[in-house]
């Protein structure tokens, strides 16, 4: 019987020691029935082939042992997978767009050939979609462990389902046999959305579109094949590859610190099922932080220099430049940055004076 004990050994390896004792009694006295059995009705002793071919028909000792364990089975299952695969489609959206201003961005500046530019960038987004697969897998595994789902999965609306009507049309299958036919038209049965996106599925959203933004700033998913500091050129005399580099090298951590404390603001917001008063709160802080770094590239930053102005009059007179190049004698992609630092800082405003207001309202 030595191949018995060393089967049952295989097995007692597996199992959590407070219940080993008692699963591999059990285990053995249904092998020796099983063995009794067979020797009964081949009339002698069974030989260790045969004994051998007994335990594999009761089965493997992982997935034995994996019988008596407690807990899920699967990596994520089924209740889980869905929300998997739809944070999957929102991580791919986002890296899809990174990579197309990357690659946008090195044409535009004569960094590479537009056959290269779009082979780096094919490779960059395959090996970026590896990682956020990967580190999704991850936080699926760990919530398929919790006792209690979050909310966002136990607790819907009907109404909040508009985001998932948008997964309806990234079908693959669907996609590759039309493209494998030439076919560019919308497929049959496309899906319209008729409702907005729920509070928790947008929170949810943010997170991951924020992980895919946080993993690309700091190199450890290559989403474009393109850094923030490549990013420039020289332009009406002005080096603004050099000046993108300072800032990039200035602003690298509290970049880092605002992305972070930004997923975890929208974690807990989608574990809470999108409180309104804390998205509003949210909205407040976070569109001070982003106002703020909109006055530092106004009057502190590298780029200052380039888009600063003293008065109004002087911010009108050089948009006003930008149609017609006699009025002004500052290049246009300067303005157009000015332009956007200012509307930027504006537009955060309205969203903290939003935020108060929701904030109040509760609604």
């Amino acid at each position: 019987m030595d191949l018995v004990e060393r089967y049952l050994n295989a097995v007692a390896a597996q199992l959590p020691r407070d219940v080993r004792e008692d699963i591999v009694a059990e285990l053995r006295d249904e092998i020796m029935g099983r063995i009794e059995a067979l020797e009964e009705r081949l009339g002698r002793t069974a030989t260790d082939d045969e004994i051998e071919t007994l335990l594999r028909e009761v089965g493997h000792p992982l997935t034995v042992a994996a019988r008596y364990r407690p807990g899920p089975q699967s990596l994520i299952g089924p209740e889980l997978y869905p929300w998997w695969m739809f944070g999957v489609k929102v991580a791919l959206v986002v890296m899809t767009c990174v990579t197309l201003i990357g690659l946008a961005a090195r044409v535009l500046i004569g960094d590479v050939y537009l056959g290269q530019a779009i082979g780096q960038a094919l490779a960059s987004l395959f090996s970026g979609a590896i990682t956020v697969i990967g580190i999704l897998t991850a936080a699926g595994f760990v919530l398929e462990r919790q006792e209690e789902k979050p909310e966002f999965i136990a607790k819907w609306r009907v109404k909040d389902l508009g985001v998932f009507e948008l997964g309806g049309d990234f079908d693959a299958e669907t996609w590759g046999r039309k493209l494998a036919r030439g076919d560019w038209s919308r497929p049959s049965g496309t899906v319209r959305p008729t409702g907005r996106m729920s509070p928790a599925a947008g929170a949810a959203a943010s997170a991951i579109a924020w992980g895919v933004l946080l993993l690309w700033w700091t190199g450890l998913m290559p989403v474009a094949p393109i850094r923030p500091s490549d990013l420039g050129a020289v332009i009406d005399g002005v080096d603004y590859g050099r000046i993108v580099g300072e800032i990039a090298a200035l602003a690298y951590w509290p970049v880092i610190g605002f992305a972070v404390a930004r997923i975890l603001f929208d974690l807990t917001r989608a574990a809470s099922g999108g409180n309104v008063r804390l998205t509003a709160l949210g909205d407040m802080v976070f569109g001070a932080g982003t106002a703020w770094g909109a006055l530092w590239l106004w009057f502190w930053s590298p780029l200052s220099p380039v888009i600063w102005v003293a008065t109004p009059d002087e911010f009108i007179e050089r948009v006003r430049g930008l149609f017609d190049r006699t009025a002004g004698d500052v290049g246009g992609l300067a303005t157009i940055l000015m332009i956007i630092v200012v509307w930027s800082f504006f537009a955060e405003l309205f969203r903290i004076a939003r935020g108060a207001w929701r904030l109040m309202a509760g609604h």
